[in-house]
């Protein structure tokens, strides 16, 4: 990977996204948790939930990842309090279409991926930034089990 191609994928908003994660921390008495690793860079995204009527109405996140991994937990931070697990999964799919299979940007409300579009180039990249996404899924479903 060239140093051009490091700054293109390191974008200021990509740079500015990480540095401003929401929910970063833990819950007082969360209702679900999860963390999920990444085993290609050792990245590693927690989540703790708190769920009502099968939608997340507390959420944090401890995130140790690459710029791309905290990006992806920012885009997530942004929109997910009120989210239930269906949307979530349907999130993570387009996701993972979008960087594995040239899928669209997902749709409302994970349009805020699409910052990650130049990642598609990038396969070693790909697991850190589902991380997020699928440690609060995991999380979802632990609240919903518990």
């Amino acid at each position: 990977m060239s140093d051009d191609d490091l700054f293109k994928l390191y974008s200021q908003r990509i740079l500015a996204l990480a540095a401003a994660i929401p929910h970063l921390g833990k819950l007082a008495e969360p209702m679900g948790a999860a963390s999920r690793r990444a085993p290609l860079c050792g990245s590693v995204v927690s989540a703790q939930v708190v769920a009502e009527g099968g939608r997340i109405v507390q959420f944090a996140q401890d995130v140790r990842a690459c710029a791309l991994g905290q990006a992806s937990a920012a885009v997530l931070g942004e929109v997910i309090v009120g989210l239930d697990l269906a949307t979530l999964e349907r999130g993570r799919d387009e996701l993972a279409a979008m960087l594995r299979a040239d899928g669209a940007v997902p749709s409302a409300p994970f349009q805020g991926y699409e910052v990650l579009l130049p990642a598609r180039a990038y396969a070693n990249r790909h697991d850190s930034i589902l991380l997020a996404p699928e440690a609060a899924i995991a999380a979802l479903r632990a609240a919903m089990q518990g």
